[in-house]
C-alpha cells in the first residue's frame, strides 16, 4: 500500500499591499496549511494580485502557464490548491483546463477540521460547514457531468431531477445538523450556568501560538500539544486556583488569516466560552515577525463572534525564540504603544509564569471589584 501523501501545486496570490516579508510568512502559513491536511508541497507559484477573472479567477495567461508546469510535472503533481475563495464555476472551470483536481483555501481549511474533529460535537459542527460549502456545488458538478454524456442539457432530464434530489438531500442533512447544534447549545448553556459562582477565563489566539501548551501548564492536565494548525477544535474547561484564587479556564480553536465565515457559524457554540468570559488571555507567538497582524486577526475574529468587549490580557509567548536584545526591544516598544496589560513569557521554557499568574489574579480582582460596584449603583 502506496501511503505517500498526495503532492499539491500551490498557487499562491499576493496581495497588493503586501511587503515581501509578509508575503514570506503568508507562503509559510499556506504550506503549513497544506502540511497539517496531510499532504504534501510539489511547487509554489507565486503571483502579484489581478481583478478575479469570473470565469478562473485568474488570468487566462497565468492558466496556461500552470497548465504547462502541469503537462512537464503531470505524475509528479495530484491536485492544485489556488490560495483564494473560489467560486463553483471557477473551480470547474479550473479542473477542466488544467485537468487535475482543484481546490480552494476554504476546502482545504474544511479537510483540517474535519481531520482533527474528536468529538460528536465538532464533528457535527465541522460537516455542517462541510455541507454548506458543498451545496452550491452541485449544479455545476452535474452540468458537467450531462456535458460528458453527450450534450444533453438539465432542463427537463434526469440530470436535473437528480440534482434536486441531491438538493434535498443536503438541505435535510443541514437541517438535522442544526437541531444536533442546537442541542448541544442547549446542553453547553446549562453546563456554563451550572458553574456560575466561578469566574471564567478563555484563551484566544492565532492558531500553533502555544495556547494548548500554556492551557497543559496552567491546569496540569494532560491536554493535546501538536505542532499543527487547529489541534484544537473542542473545548477545554478546567479549574484551577491561583495564589487562592479560584477560576474556570477554557482553550478553544485558534485563529487564523481569513478563516472562513461558515466555519466560525458552525462553531457558535464551542465559542460560546469564549464569549462568556470574564476576561481573555490574547497568546501571541512573539517571535512571528507578523506577530501583529496575528493580534489585528484575533481581534477582528472576538469583533465578529460578539468578544470585543470583554477585558483582555496579552500574553507574548515564545520568548525563549528571542535572543536578550530583542526581547528588550520588542518589550520597550510594545508597551510604548499599546494600552493593554501584558506579560512576556515562555510555556515551554517556563520563562515567567509567576508574572503571568500574578496578572491574571489581578485583572480578576479588577474585574470582579468592578462588577460589585456596577450591581451597587442606583438605576437611573
Amino acid at each position: 500500500m502506496n501511503s505517500q501523501p498526495l503532492r499539491a501545486l500551490v498557487v499562491r496570490i499576493e496581495g497588493p499591499a503586501e511587503s515581501p516579508e509578509q508575503s514570506e510568512e503568508y507562503l509559510d502559513e499556506l504550506v503549513f496549511l497544506v502540511h497539517s491536511a496531510g499532504y504534501g508541497v510539489q511547487e509554489v507559484r507565486s503571483y502579484s494580485w489581478r481583478r478575479p477573472d469570473p470565469a478562473t479567477f485568474l488570468t487566462k495567461g497565468r492558466v496556461e502557464e500552470i497548465k504547462a508546469l502541469l503537462d512537464e510535472k503531470k505524475d509528479n503533481i495530484d491536485f492544485v490548491l489556488v490560495d483564494a475563495d473560489l467560486s463553483a464555476v471557477q473551480v470547474r472551470n479550473l479542473e477542466k483546463a488544467w485537468e487535475k483536481p482543484v481546490t480552494d483555501r476554504e476546502g482545504l481549511i474544511l479537510e483540517i477540521f474535519a481531520r482533527n474533529a474528536r468529538t460528536a460535537q465538532a464533528k457535527a459542527q465541522v460537516e455542517l460547514a462541510r455541507l454548506e460549502y458543498e451545496l452550491p456545488r452541485l449544479a455545476h458538478r452535474w452540468t458537467h457531468l450531462s456535458r460528458e454524456r453527450g450534450g444533453i442539457g438539465l432542463r427537463g432530464g434526469g440530470g436535473e431531477q437528480q440534482l434536486e434530489a441531491d438538493r434535498r438531500k443536503l438541505r435535510r442533512q443541514i437541517t438535522q445538523l442544526k437541531e444536533k447544534l442546537e442541542a448541544f447549545r442547549r446542553q453547553a448553556e446549562v453546563r456554563r450556568h451550572g458553574r456560575e459562582t466561578l469566574p471564567r477565563v478563555a484563551l484566544v489566539g492565532y492558531t500553533n501560538v502555544g495556547k494548548s501548551t500554556l492551557m497543559r501548564l496552567i491546569t496540569k492536565a494532560p491536554i493535546l500539544v501538536a505542532d499543527r494548525l487547529f489541534a484544537t477544535l473542542d473545548t477545554t474547561t478546567r479549574k484551577v486556583v491561583l495564589n487562592g484564587t479560584p477560576f474556570l479556564l477554557s482553550d478553544t480553536v485558534g485563529f487564523i488569516r481569513l478563516l472562513p465565515p461558515r466555519l466560525l457559524e458552525a462553531f457558535h457554540t464551542t465559542l460560546a466560552e469564549v464569549r462568556e468570559a470574564d476576561l481573555l488571555l490574547l497568546v501571541v507567538d512573539a517571535s512571528s515577525p507578523g506577530y501583529l497582524e496575528q493580534i489585528r486577526t484575533v481581534e477582528r475574529t472576538l469583533e465578529t463572534i460578539g468578544a470585543a468587549e470583554i477585558p483582555l490580557l496579552i500574553v507574548m509567548n515564545k520568548i525563549d525564540k528571542l535572543t536578550p536584545d530583542q526581547r528588550e526591544l520588542l518589550e520597550e516598544s510594545w508597551r510604548a504603544q499599546n494600552p493593554y496589560p501584558t506579560v512576556f513569557i515562555s510555556a515551554v521554557a517556563k520563562l515567567n509564569l509567576e508574572a503571568l499568574y500574578a496578572a491574571i489574579v489581578q485583572l480578576l480582582a479588577e474585574i470582579k471589584k468592578q462588577g460589585r460596584e456596577t450591581s451597587s449603583r442606583p438605576l437611573s
